[in-house]
């Protein structure tokens, strides 16, 4: 069923027929939708098992699946632009943790989720794994202590 109503006029690059990549940090490319189940929580998962970036110091590729997870509040990210987002790290310089901070940082700023959490697994290089994690709650909300309670119960393990 095709929707009627004006949550899609954001949207414009699914369905668009030509599709442009960025090959540097791109947060301009984010697209949202409305969110059309504001009567209830619910969770929205993305993983991305292909994302690249580049060593800030030696330019060697870093590779890892991303898993974003949110609970949408009035707006969602386009899947789409997600994707092309996510690509423009490829030629991006960045340390493991800044990537996914980066990445939390501007879905938070683009949708005001709920609850906003990215985990980085990295494919371990000089025999070292990373997995960096942040996540966000909404300030004064149950969201808050969801987020400082899974922060504790995932640090260190």
């Amino acid at each position: 069923m095709m929707r009627s109503d004006d949550s899609m006029r954001s949207v414009h690059l699914l369905g668009s027929g030509h599709t442009d990549y960025a090959f540097d940090y791109a947060p301009h490319v984010l697209e949202t939708f409305d969110n059309q189940h504001l009567d209830h929580d619910y969770a929205v998962k993305f993983i991305c098992p292909e994302f690249t970036s580049v060593c800030p110091k030696t330019g060697q590729p870093d590779f890892a699946t991303l898993y974003i997870n949110y609970w949408p509040h009035l707006k969602m990210v386009e899947s789409k632009s997600l994707k092309l987002y996510l690509f423009s790290f490829r030629n991006h310089g960045d340390f493991h943790e800044d990537c996914v901070n980066i990445i939390r940082r501007d879905l938070v700023a683009l949708m005001q989720p709920k609850y906003l959490e990215v985990l980085g697994e990295f494919t371990p290089r000089g025999g070292i794994a990373i997995h960096p994690y942040a996540n966000y709650g909404e300030p004064n909300t149950e969201y808050a202590n969801l987020a400082a309670a899974r922060l504790r119960g995932l640090a260190f393990k």
